[in-house]
């Protein structure tokens, strides 16, 4: 079972989170970890892979965008009724440095709940023992699909 970092939410609520990110086969394809979740805000690491670069050796952006995407997806999710599931809109994200490091940490932040529409602060950060570096940031859109449990 995946531990989770201290967190406000009820424990259906973190187990409807679990379960939903155990099934996305492309996190765990990818290696990424869900570490945080909380109302409103949920953070999803990558470890570093060979595996996970480009050509320059630093982390591919898809891999960067997914855990950002999926980081936002989460922490609106966290607002969303129980019997409901979310579904990405549309997402920019802005690479401002090189995504290197011992892992990637994306953090996805509600700034804008709805009932149908919510938007999502995503920032990723470059991790290695010695220093954090601000690898990329942007903003989602998420809808709440109503009566379609994840």
């Amino acid at each position: 079972m995946m531990e989770i970092g201290s967190s406000d939410l009820p424990q259906a609520a973190l187990d409807r989170i679990r379960d939903s990110f155990a099934r996305q086969g492309l996190m765990s394809l990818l290696g990424a970890e869900l570490a945080e979740a909380k109302a409103g805000l949920v953070t999803i690491r990558l470890p570093f892979k060979p595996d996970l670069t480009q050509q320059h050796g630093y982390f591919h952006a898809g891999g960067t965008a997914s855990i950002a995407d999926s980081a936002g997806g989460y922490a609106g999710f966290t607002l969303m009724p129980g019997d409901s599931s979310v579904l990405t809109v549309e997402f920019k994200l802005n690479l401002i440095n090189p995504a290197q490091g011992d892992f990637l940490e994306a953090t996805g932040r509600v700034i804008k709940p709805g009932r149908t529409l919510t938007v999502c602060q995503l920032d990723v950060w470059g991790v290695a023992p010695a220093r954090r570096v601000h690898v990329a940031t942007g903003l989602q859109t998420l809808i709440c699909v109503q009566g379609k449990p994840a």
